[in-house]
């Protein structure tokens, strides 16, 4: 996939403008950077409002909660959320609402028919629920494929309307275990190192948690199908990872910069980089989250995070309150005054 590249020149443009404010150089820190970053994704300086922000939020079961070992909560949740979310009464929806973002929900897999939903929300559903992954595959061949393109369609909707940037969030239970080894999959790394606590657990459910991961990998690593992005998202990831992986990369292939959220958006983000690699400086994360594979992913993507509020709820929640920040990151280019406007 051909990713465009950013435009050094109004990077540097930027940059020069910056160190020609009323300011000392360099006195505001990574507002500067950000500044830049938008320079460089628009072509222009000052970059353009920000106008049109959406958030979607792809959601779905994972065969690998069902028996309730890696997760606090019960996996019926994520069908009760999807509805939350279209009642607008989520968090995601009330940090949104105060940026003036939109927020909409997809069901890629969640294990319920949601007939009670509109039909926009489940019309790229591709299964009910994936299959445990310590000892299945997560998907059935070919479903990957179908879920990046339904993450493709879902940026092309919003990009289409006249969004000016874009959002991934997430909903599912065990998304965290999903999310670490899709990471320790991609980058090489023990399940030990990549697990969190996720939605809570104690020490007893990490440990769990570690040893379902230790499973996965290894019956993934001995059938080869670690090397190929599609083959690691359909044994490890989910329907609603591999839409989020689409999402991610169309975001980049038409020049829309997206901020990141937490651990399972940034898993995506790996692999993401693998099927399309340069789509990953169309991205920023919006936020540090508490999970360690987030770490790992960030260090691999070459990402800063904005905020880093000790935030671990997903939904896309970290990101859209990383929004504000972009904003005054542009405010400084087109409203500051010049240093050689002073006489």
């Amino acid at each position: 996939m051909q990713i465009p590249p950013l435009d050094d020149r109004a990077r540097d443009e930027a940059l020069r403008q910056l160190d020609g404010l009323v300011k000392p150089v360099g006195a505001l820190g990574r507002l500067e950077q950000l500044a830049a970053w938008l320079c460089a994704a628009h072509g222009e300086v000052p970059p353009r409002p920000l106008d049109d922000v959406r958030v979607v939020v792809f959601a779905g079961d994972h065969g690998v909660s069902a028996s309730g070992t890696v997760s606090a909560y019960p996996r019926h949740l994520t069908a009760a959320m999807v509805r939350v979310f279209l009642a607008g009464e989520s968090g995601v929806n009330v940090l949104a609402r105060e940026v003036g973002a939109r927020v909409r929900v997809l069901d890629l897999a969640v294990d319920d028919p949601l007939d009670d939903v509109p039909d926009e929300v489940r019309r790229h559903k591709v299964r009910r629920g994936s299959g445990s992954i310590d000892v299945a595959d997560a998907l059935e061949p070919g479903q990957a494929r179908r879920a990046f393109d339904a993450g493709a369609a879902a940026a092309d909707a919003d990009i289409d309307g006249g969004a000016d940037l874009l959002i991934p969030g997430d909903m599912g239970i065990g998304n965290t275990t999903i999310a670490s080894a899709l990471v320790a999959a991609v980058l090489g790394l023990p399940a030990e190192d990549v697990v969190g606590t996720g939605t809570g657990v104690d020490d007893d459910g990490r440990a769990r948690k570690v040893a379902v991961l230790e499973r996965a990998l290894a019956r993934t690593v001995e059938r080869g199908a670690t090397d190929d992005p599609f083959a690691v998202l359909t044994s490890l990831g989910s329907a609603c990872a591999a839409a989020t992986a689409g999402f991610l990369v169309r975001a980049a292939e038409r020049t829309v910069p997206v901020v990141l959220d937490g651990v399972f958006p940034c898993a995506a983000a790996v692999v993401a980089r693998e099927i399309a690699p340069g789509a990953e400086q169309w991205w920023v994360a919006g936020h540090r989250s508490t999970e360690p594979a987030q770490a790992f992913a960030l260090k691999a993507l070459g990402l800063e995070p904005i905020l880093d509020l000790g935030l671990r709820l997903g939904e896309g929640s970290g990101a859209v309150q990383a929004v504000p920040v972009l904003r005054n990151a542009r405010a400084v280019l087109a409203g500051m005054g010049r240093l050689a406007d002073l006489g």
